[in-house]
């Protein structure tokens, strides 16, 4: 499994956010993109989701900037990247959404143990702040 670059900026903002909110700080999209020397409209897009999903506050204007709306211990990786990755599916008979059926499908145990691989990723990333 390989996380997406959507994931990967997602993670360094967050990051970034956590350091600044030893300071009780906040910073800027375009701070955070000359950190890291990515785009700022990439970043733009992920502080939003952030927001909505409420892992960062935002405050626009002069003063503004974002901030992590809890504390990081209380933030996991893994709810991160469930919330940045789109697609678990590690093979196409994992996606609910895959038109294409494949023919031993029943009978496969590679499905179910790739599901717990998934799984374990996951609990890995979830125990993780």
């Amino acid at each position: 499994m390989r996380l997406t670059v959507y994931t990967d900026y997602t993670l360094r903002v967050m990051m970034y956010l956590a350091v600044k909110h030893r300071d009780g700080g906040a910073a800027t999209i375009d701070e955070i993109a000359r950190a890291y020397d990515v785009s700022h409209s990439h970043l733009m897009k992920i502080v939003q989701e952030l927001a909505q999903n409420g892992f960062i506050e935002t405050v626009r204007g002069r003063s503004g900037g974002a901030r992590l709306a809890r504390a990081p211990d209380e933030i996991s990786i893994g709810a991160l990247v469930r919330m940045a990755e789109k697609d678990f599916a590690i093979v196409a008979c994992h996606d609910p959404n895959n038109p294409h059926h494949c023919a031993i499908f029943e009978a496969c145990n590679l499905k179910r143990r790739l599901a717990r691989a998934v799984d374990a990723f996951m609990a890995e990333l979830d125990s993780m702040t």
